[in-house]
C-alpha cells in the first residue's frame, strides 16, 4: 500500500527543516571561536564584544574583547585575565602606536610623569610596525602586567601591574575617549550566551 503525503504538509515540512538548518548555520556564525593564542591564554574564551575605532570617520582598527571563565567586571577590570585584540586597517609605526597610547593614558590621569616616560619607552621597544590586517593582542595578566602578540606570535611582556591598568583603561575605563567602542566591547557582558 502506497501512501501519499499531502503537498501542503510536504511544503510545511520542507520549510521547517530549512528554517532549522538556517538557524543552526546562523548560530555557528554568531559565536566565533578564539584565535589559538587567545584560547591558550584564556581557556573557555568567549567574545564579550567588538567594534571599530574611527577617527574623523576613518576606520583605524577593529577591536575585540575576549574574556575567560572568570568573566570581566567593568568596576574591577584588573581582577581577571582577558585579551584585547586590535586588527589594524592602516599601516602604523610601533612608535606612533606607543605615543598615541601614552597620550591617552595621560588624558585619563594614570601614572606620574616618570612612570609615563618609562611606560612609553617600554611600549616603543615592544610595539612593532603594523600593516593593514595586522593583529596586535594585549593579554591582561592580573597582578602582573601585559603580554603582547603580533598576528598570534608572542612579541613581549611588560611586567608592571600599574601599566596594565593604565593601558587597558584606554578602551575600558568609563572616561575613555572611545566611549562608543567601550560600549560595544562590553556589550555582551549584560547578555552572556546561554
Amino acid at each position: 500500500m502506497t501512501s501519499r503525503l499531502d503537498p501542503g504538509v510536504a511544503k510545511l515540512a520542507i520549510w521547517v527543516v530549512s528554517l532549522g538548518l538556517m538557524s543552526v548555520a546562523l548560530d555557528c556564525q554568531a559565536v566565533p571561536s578564539a584565535p589559538a593564542h587567545i584560547a591558550t591564554e584564556l581557556p573557555s574564551a568567549r567574545l564579550a564584544g567588538q567594534g571599530a575605532y574611527r577617527w574623523f570617520g576613518l576606520k583605524i582598527y577593529q577591536a575585540q574583547l575576549w574574556i575567560g571563565s572568570q568573566g570581566f567586571q567593568p568596576a574591577a577590570p584588573g581582577t581577571a585575565r582577558f585579551a584585547l585584540d586590535l586588527q589594524y586597517a592602516h599601516a602604523f609605526d610601533g612608535r606612533e602606536i606607543a605615543q598615541k597610547s601614552i597620550e591617552e593614558i595621560q588624558k585619563l590621569g594614570f601614572g606620574t610623569n616618570d612612570q609615563r616616560q618609562t611606560w612609553l619607552a617600554q611600549m616603543e621597544a615592544c610595539f612593532p610596525q603594523v600593516e593593514d590586517g595586522t593583529h596586535l593582542t594585549g593579554v591582561h595578566l592580573p597582578g602582573s602586567g601585559v603580554r603582547y602578540y603580533r598576528d598570534g606570535k608572542w612579541i613581549c611582556e611588560i611586567k608592571d601591574h600599574e601599566f596594565a591598568t593604565a593601558f587597558f583603561a584606554i578602551w575600558l575605563d568609563p572616561r575613555t575617549s572611545a566611549g562608543q567602542l567601550r560600549e560595544q566591547l562590553l556589550g555582551n557582558l549584560q547578555n552572556p550566551p546561554s
